[in-house]
């Protein structure tokens, strides 16, 4: 069961990457999986907002909470390296 401790765990591990290229890997469901690279452009209590460059000089922003991130329906890694924050 998760706890409260795991939940501030990832959001402080999401916090510290504020301004990093990222790559968000998310579970669309009915076995669709979209996967994005974006800014991670800001962090706030309850959600993280990652802007993405959608072509054509328009950009995207996406927001997750970090629960997503907990059940595993988003997984979110550094861009140069593939170090996934996961719950522990």
């Amino acid at each position: 069961m998760a706890k409260v401790n795991d939940l501030a765990k990832i959001r402080k591990d999401v916090e510290h990457l504020v301004g990093e290229k990222v790559r968000l890997k998310a579970n669309k469901g009915r076995k669709k999986i979209s996967v994005r690279e974006g800014i991670l452009e800001q962090t706030y209590p309850n959600i993280f907002v990652v802007c993405i460059d959608g072509g054509y000089n328009t950009v995207r922003r996406v927001s997750y909470s970090y629960s997503d991130i907990l059940t595993e329906t988003v997984e979110i890694s550094l861009c140069d390296k593939e170090n996934k924050i996961q719950a522990s």
